[in-house]
Formats: structure tokens, sequence, C-alpha cells
């Protein structure tokens, strides 16, 4: 089994490069952050600020917006819209804001005519499992009911970036589940998702390339404790919670993108195969030697999985529709 093509093999040297000298500099901004403080709650704090300070958002002209009861960032193409494309921002679930994805997010407003709906969901430690993906939930409902009447089209498609992904999991699982309306969703885009909160052994530190990267166990750590306080790792592998657990079957078709360096490979790996054996569709993208957060080092490699994306969002939107009657 081939996870990449002969083409991104040839790629590897130049993505080593790029790495290398965005995370060189990557380290030397954080460094003038200082220490984090023990506190748990704390640390998180910590985190959020020196998250925002090293990686400040180019705000785009998207509008912010209530749906559902929750606040969102829109993207609006002219006209009526291809499809809805539910978007679930990154950070651990303990930081990051809709804004941080503008420039991605307007991109696929322009490039496929959709209307892009960012959810500013609640972030742990103040709002622990489940208040994020409640929120989704909410969103997701809203658009069930509303979305053509707002945006022109009921076609929905659901999507996101490290915990984002994790969102987009959890979500479409509970609109099967509690909703029955997975044959809503037509496509999942799942870019290096947390999957397995129980710790998957890429977490823990066993990966496949010892490259550097934006996540480590430490900091995974974190996240989990924030998240998830006062459970044991078996408990946090409870499918509600993990989706790498869960029952997979009768899910849209569904892209998972990930590296080789990255902290959450083993997530992808995991998933994305469970979720084909189930008798669902995937299309798989490895990324050999790119961390965590990779489309932030432009190279070669980082071109082809944006056309590749391209390319599989045009092929979801070309098709008919999933939705039954």
């Amino acid at each position: 089994m081939r996870l990449w093509s002969e083409e991104l093999e040839g790629q590897r040297e130049e993505a080593r490069s790029v790495v290398a000298a965005g995370m060189a500099a990557i380290a030397e901004a954080f460094a003038g952050q200082g220490e984090p403080p023990s506190d748990l709650h704390e640390r998180a704090f910590f985190s959020r600020t020196s998250f925002a300070q090293t990686f400040p958002a180019a705000e785009g002209d998207g509008v912010d917006r209530e749906l559902g009861g929750v606040p969102c960032r829109l993207f609006l193409p002219d006209g009526p819209a291809s499809a809805v494309y539910l978007h679930f921002h990154g950070g651990g679930m303990i930081l990051g804001a809709p804004v941080m994805n503008d420039p991605g997010n307007a991109a696929l407003c322009r490039d496929h005519q959709m209307a892009v709906v960012s959810v500013d969901y609640r972030l742990a430690p103040e709002h622990p499992f489940p208040a994020g993906p409640d929120d989704g939930l909410a969103v997701a409902t809203w658009l069930l009911e509303h979305a053509a009447e707002h945006f022109g089209t009921d076609r929905l498609l659901i999507g996101g970036e490290s915990a984002g992904g994790y969102m987009a999991a959890a979500v479409l699982l509970r609109l099967r589940d509690e909703l029955h309306a997975a044959d809503r969703v037509d496509g999942a885009n799942l870019v290096f998702g947390v999957f397995d909160w129980g710790l998957s052994p890429s977490q823990r530190g066993v990966r496949a390339t010892d490259g550097p990267d934006m996540l480590d166990p430490e900091g995974i750590a974190l996240f989990g404790e924030c998240y998830l306080p006062a459970t044991t790792l078996e408990e946090r592998r409870d499918p509600s919670v993990s989706p790498a657990f869960a029952d997979l079957r009768g899910l849209p078709p569904a892209l998972f993108s990930v590296g080789t360096a990255d902290h959450l490979l083993d997530d992808t790996l995991t998933t994305a195969a469970r979720w084909a054996a189930a008798g669902n569709e995937v299309d798989l993208f490895v990324a050999p030697d790119m961390p965590h957060g990779f489309p932030a080092f432009p190279c070669a490699i980082t071109t082809a999985w944006s056309r590749r994306t391209d390319a599989w969002i045009a092929d979801i939107l070309n098709r008919p529709a999933r939705r039954v009657g």
C-alpha cells in the first residue's frame, strides 16, 4: 500500500527544508512569550494569548452573524450558493476563532460559489465537552431548516482543521444519530483532525517521521485535560467523545489529510480506514515529512494538497445531492 505518489516523494527534500526554516521562525516568535504558568486554566489562557500574538489573524470581509443561537462568521457568494460549507476552526478546543481561517474560507467561497459558515463554538476550559459539539450541532440544525431560504441551497458540506476536523466529525455523527440527517451532508473535509482523545500512538510520540511538529505530547495532554477534565483515557475513547471509536456506517464521502510528522497522524490513518471499511467513500492525502498545520508551510507538497482539496470539493458539488426524498 502506497500512501503518496512518486511525485510527492520527489518533493520531500524541499518540504523538509521549508518546514525546518518555518519552524525555526515560529520557535523564535514564541521564545519571547515567557514560561507558561503551572495552573491548568492559566496555562490554557496563556496559550491563547501566545497563539494570538504569534499568529495574528488576517481578517477578511466576512460577516458576523448568529445562527441557531451561536455566533458564526459567514462568507457569501454573489447569487445563490452552490452549497453551504459548515466550517470549524482549530485550536485544540481551547483557543482559536473563525477569523483565523478568513483567507481560506474566502477562497472556498470565491472558488466554489459556496456560502461558508464558520462556527465560533465555545472553548474549554470554561466550556468543556460537550459544549463545543453542542454549538456545532445547533448551527447544523439551523442550516438544515433554513439554508435554502437564506442561501439559496440546502446542500451541505462540513469540514475543519485539527480540533475543527474533530468538531466536523463529531457534529456529523450527531446529525446521523440524533437527527437522522446524515444524508443531508454531501461531503466531509477532515484535515489533520484529532479523532482519538484517548491518545493514539502518534499522539504519544510514536510517529512515522521524527521531524519538527507544531504539536507535542505535552501540548496534547493540556488540550485533553482542559476539554475532558476528570476523565480517564478509556472514558475519552467513548464513541460519543472520540469519532475513531464510533460506528461509522452511513456517512458521506470524506477527504482525510495529514502529514507523516504530525502527532495526529494515527488519528487520520485509523479513522480513514474505519470510514472506508464501514462502506463509505474515502479519499486520503498523506503529506510525507509534513507537520501538523502543514498548509502554513508553502511548498510543492502543500500546493498539491490544495489542488487535491479543490478537485475533491468540485467533484462533490458536481454530483447529485445525497439527500433521499
